[in-house]
């Protein structure tokens, strides 16, 4: 008998073993980072070691990955509830700042005081973000168009949106030219760890997210009605599954969970209505990594966020100490996704042994056939 192999798909993968891919796809991104800092003539175990003592070796420098974790939690959470529906959200970037700019419009507007206007500011964010995100939403549904492409283009006409504000109607009277708004009023202001920049409430809000959603996926209705939308469209619309309002209302609480986290940036950080590329940093585009990390698992995004958290703090330290660009950070989770979109074979197809019949050698017939 002769043996050999034939690639053939792969049964639902294990846990351990979407694991223990992910695990690899991350090590081998830090690994090609490591080349990188070798290239620029840097020992790649001292550069790690260096940065490791900044960021988690240090309280301060722990809290500044966390601060930089909170946005990604919070929309790659929402992206995690997107993707499960077959909804590509590209949006999220788009979504940060449509929430941003709604809280900043209750904070400079709204004559409220303290607490019930940073609720406002929720409230009118989550809503930002989740608008934006319901026209790519109800053109899908509607008219089969692309939520790639339309998600997209309006990542930039929420950029230039916010530049007209802060350029313009919404321009600060004291800012002596500068294209910010005015400053927001104490009670706009979430706390902050006495040291840090780390606003503790949205990190909280992130984690209570990430359970919500995790239990709506498991334990409800409609998380079954997710499930088999994600699994098979035509297997939802023959049980019966409406199609267009479920899709509808997953792309508003994902696209609305993006938009908290624009609150979580104006009100806890910048207190004010600022540039767009200072207000998001690309944290929207950065949750697509956080969110396929996690594998569909929202629980999960927790620690992807932390991870791409960690990788987006590093950068103060490789220009300071490594004198080298910022950039790399964003080389680094490039390439995370990289191997992460390369593994995906992995867990989709096996090789499996396989036995065939010697060439020239007849089967043999059975006893008592014809």
């Amino acid at each position: 008998m002769l043996r050999g192999w034939r690639l053939e798909p792969r049964p639902e993968p294990s846990r351990r073993l979407v694991f223990a891919v992910s695990v690899g796809a991350v090590l081998a991104a830090l690994f090609v980072t490591g080349l990188i800092f070798w290239a620029y003539g840097h020992n790649p175990v001292t550069a790690y070691r260096d940065i490791l003592a900044s960021t988690l070796g240090s309280a301060r420098g722990f809290a500044e990955v966390l601060r930089k974790a909170i946005p990604l939690l919070l929309a790659g959470v929402g992206l995690v509830l997107a993707f499960r529906a077959q909804f590509w959200n590209i949006g999220a970037e788009g979504q940060i700042l449509a929430g941003a700019t709604a809280a900043s419009g209750v904070a400079l507007f709204v004559p409220l005081g303290a607490p019930w206007l940073l609720i406002a500011m929720f409230v009118a964010g989550f809503l930002g973000g989740a608008v934006w995100g319901l026209l790519p939403a109800l053109l899908k549904v509607r008219l089969g168009v692309s939520e790639i492409i339309t998600t997209l283009m309006l990542n930039y006409v929420a950029l230039y949106g916010v530049q007209y504000l802060i350029f313009g109607p919404w321009k600060g009277l004291s800012t002596r030219g500068m294209p910010i708004s005015d400053t927001f009023v104490q009670a706009a202001w979430l706390p902050t760890l006495s040291g840090t920049r780390l606003h503790w409430p949205t990190l909280v809000l992130g984690v209570l997210l990430a359970a919500a959603v995790a239990f709506l996926l498991s334990r409800t209705t409609l998380g079954f009605e997710t499930r088999v939308l994600g699994q098979s469209p035509k297997a939802a619309r023959y049980a019966g599954i409406h199609l267009g309002r479920t899709t509808a209302f997953l792309v508003l609480v994902a696209a609305g969970a993006a938009g908290l986290a624009g609150v979580g940036e104006v009100a806890g950080l910048h207190h004010r209505l600022v540039e767009p590329t200072q207000l998001s940093l690309g944290y929207g585009y950065t949750a697509i990594i956080v969110a396929l990390l996690a594998r569909g698992n929202p629980l999960a995004a927790i620690l992807t966020a932390l991870l791409l958290g960690w990788v987006s703090a590093t950068g103060d330290v490789v220009r300071v100490t490594l004198r080298m660009p910022a950039e790399i950070t964003g080389v680094m989770s490039g390439l995370i996704l990289l191997f992460l979109l390369a593994s995906e074979p992995l867990l989709r197809y096996r090789w499996r042994r396989v036995r065939a019949p010697a060439l020239g050698r007849a089967p043999v017939p059975a006893k008592g056939s014809d």
